[in-house]
């Protein structure tokens, strides 16, 4: 596989690119996975990463498997800590912009176009038997249509108010816009037609910018080749 971009580096993390289809945990039928390659990097990572000796790379938080971006590793338990505390003391919205708030973006290309252009969705999901408050902000960038017969695109950013498991691919699914290319909460006949067709290869859905407000943490993923022609046709 391709090396992995670093996009940012100090003493205690490491910001990546992960790219799209690399699961970031091992498990059964999980032959190659994030987790592994920051346990031995073996330059796969680029640049290389500098790391004292007795500490390892640890993941902080997750992607899906097939979103790609913005993804924050600690070098070592302690920064591993701090970090995680960081993330789960509360993200960054308007009124909660000091030290340690964390801000986290995506961007997708959904079906169909939420009503209205940009709002909060705050719907409970159902996380391992339990429902747990969950709550994405979305605002629709342009659209335009699809190939013939598949109705209209949007393009979104969207913020996490929390981070729970597919809550944005969960949250859109429910207002009446999937992500395109989503194999689990998505339009099966329409991402098949968009395949079929070579529109879509791949669920769009992409972790844009992390902030970390007071570790001078600001940091951007470069928009994946497959979304700049949605970008690029849509328009208001």
């Amino acid at each position: 596989m391709k090396r992995i971009g670093v996009l940012f580096e100090n003493n205690e993390c490491i910001v990546l690119d992960k790219p799209a289809g690399l699961p970031v945990q091992g498990g059964k039928g999980v032959g190659l996975s994030l987790d592994s390659i920051l346990n031995d990097p073996g330059g796969r990572l680029d640049p290389a990463v500098r790391i004292e000796e007795g500490k390892m790379l640890l993941l902080v938080h997750r992607l899906d498997r097939d979103t790609s971006g913005v993804l924050l590793a600690a070098k070592g338990r302690e920064a591993a800590a701090k970090f995680s505390a960081l993330f789960a003391a509360g993200r960054a919205r308007a009124g909660n912009s000091g030290k340690g708030a964390v801000l986290k973006c995506y961007l997708a290309v959904c079906a169909g176009r939420p009503a209205p252009d940009s709002g909060v969705i705050r719907t409970d999901l159902d996380i391992r038997g339990r429902r747990k408050t969950a709550e994405t902000s979305y605002a629709r960038l342009n659209g335009g249509p699809l190939p013939p017969g598949g109705g209209e695109f949007s393009t979104l950013e969207l913020e996490l108010g929390t981070g729970r498991m597919h809550q944005i691919r969960r949250h859109l699914q429910q207002i009446g816009c999937p992500v395109l290319g989503d194999d689990k909460y998505g339009d099966f006949a329409l991402n098949r037609a968009l395949r079929k067709q070579g529109a879509v290869k791949r669920l769009l859905l992409h972790a844009s910018r992390l902030v970390i407000a007071g570790e001078g943490i600001d940091i951007s993923a470069p928009l994946p080749e497959c979304f700049a022609g949605f970008f690029r046709e849509g328009r208001g």
